[in-house]
């Protein structure tokens, strides 16, 4: 199956999000704060290696399997797929790079494949519920526990209620957001725990940060957003 063109294939993956809103909060600084949320498409799956694959032509990932999570990937990997799969489709990207420095441009009124935001991701992973989680550990999520010891293939715990896969563990997903300019630099944001992680670190409010050219991890991927028109 084409799973790159028509841009209908694409959207076959992705599921529409409504609007809503979020309160964040960040246990570093204990601060809390209210984002508002439009609609906006997320795909139910984080990218698998084929789809990955498909795109840049290469398999960054540790653990190979088609249908396993695409990992091992930085910041910027994640947003070039995304550039790369808009132009692909004949969309606008949405991130733009500086040549004489490392800022990334978003825009995010683009009509192209992005990451989510981490407001709209956490959103996404919550669908509506306000535990800590959005089922029973074990049975939507791959952790220390159960994963043993390496990513999985995707869809095959329980999805949240919006029919989202994998929101949690399996792979950590890099968001679109840098985390705190002002301590962090260009540190990016990510979200949802990963194949290692304890049970305590797999929740819908952890928020990790790293380094967007040069952090890149075995339980490290991404899922793609797109605006609603």
């Amino acid at each position: 199956m084409n799973l790159i063109k028509p841009e209908v294939a694409i959207n076959d993956l992705m599921v529409e999000i409504p609007n809503g809103t979020i309160q964040l909060r960040d246990d570093r600084t204990k601060q809390k704060w209210i984002v508002e949320i439009k609609p906006f498409l997320l795909t139910k799956f984080p990218v698998t290696q084929d789809l990955y694959f498909e795109v840049i032509k290469e398999n960054p990932s540790t653990f190979k399997g088609n249908r396993r999570p695409v990992e091992t990937v930085t910041w910027q990997e994640s947003v070039i797929f995304c550039n790369v799969l808009s132009c692909l489709n004949n969309l606008s990207s949405c991130y733009s790079f500086c040549k004489h420095t490392d800022e990334v441009l978003f825009d995010q009124t683009a009509n192209g494949f992005r990451l989510p935001t981490e407001a709209e991701w956490e959103y996404a992973c919550r669908a509506g519920t306000s535990g800590i989680r959005y089922g029973e550990l074990d049975h939507i999520a791959w952790y220390k526990n159960n994963s043993q010891e390496s990513t999985q293939v995707v869809g095959q715990k329980e999805p949240n209620r919006w029919g989202l896969y994998d929101m949690l563990g399996n792979v950590w997903e890099w968001c679109s957001d840098i985390y705190d300019p002002q301590v962090y630099g260009s540190y990016r944001i990510f979200r949802g725990g990963g194949w290692c992680d304890e049970h305590r670190g797999v929740m819908a409010s952890t928020r990790r940060r790293s380094h967007p050219t040069k952090f890149k991890i075995d339980d490290l991927g991404f899922r793609i957003a797109r605006n609603k028109h």
